[in-house]
């Protein structure tokens, strides 16, 4: 793959886009964690709901960010032992 011209650049395009999607997935599980507390806390069920539902989907966001990774590294040793 080293190959392929710009793929250094590429390769840092990629890896800033999962920072950025991986912290702003922490930054909204804050901020859902902060909305469930206070509509837990104000008797305010719907609040309360949407902020644990909100923050199950940051949980979700963060783990496919994180784990995208892996299977990019699957394909891609298939597609080297393939070309091999």
């Amino acid at each position: 793959m080293s190959g392929l011209p710009g793929i250094a650049q590429l390769r840092d395009i990629v890896g800033a886009v999962m920072t950025g999607g991986l912290f702003l997935s922490v930054l909204s599980l804050v901020i859902s964690a902060i909305v469930w507390g206070f509509g837990a806390n104000s008797s305010n069920p719907r609040l309360a709901s949407r902020g644990k539902t909100e923050v199950l989907v940051s949980c979700g966001a963060a783990i496919l960010c994180g784990a995208a990774v892996t299977p990019i590294n699957f394909f891609r040793t298939v597609g080297q032992a393939v070309n091999s």
